[in-house]
């Protein structure tokens, strides 16, 4: 399993046009295949937004980020933000 740590940093207009957004592409995003969960968390009052994501693989997740950016959803997403998304993967170590 690939747990996805994505850091956003909202921009100008704040996080509410960002969940908004969300609210719309998420339920794609969830059905998404290998994808086993998806949550949003806000952080210090909303000037952060943080997705935790569990993916069957690193190559599901790759897959997906490629059809969001082929889509221009990735596009939309980044220019409502102070800062290019860091997205960072980790492999689950079986312990």
């Amino acid at each position: 399993m690939t747990m996805v740590c994505v850091d956003l940093k909202t921009g100008e207009a704040g996080y509410q046009p960002i969940l908004d957004f969300l609210t719309t592409i998420l339920p794609d995003t969830r059905a998404f295949d290998g994808c086993q969960d998806l949550r949003v968390y806000l952080e210090d009052e909303g000037a952060k937004i943080l997705f935790i994501e569990y993916w069957e693989s690193a190559a599901h997740y790759q897959r997906y980020l490629s059809w969001r950016t082929e889509t221009g959803v990735l596009d939309e997403l980044v220019a409502m933000l102070a800062a290019p998304p860091i997205i960072r993967l980790a492999e689950d170590s079986g312990i």
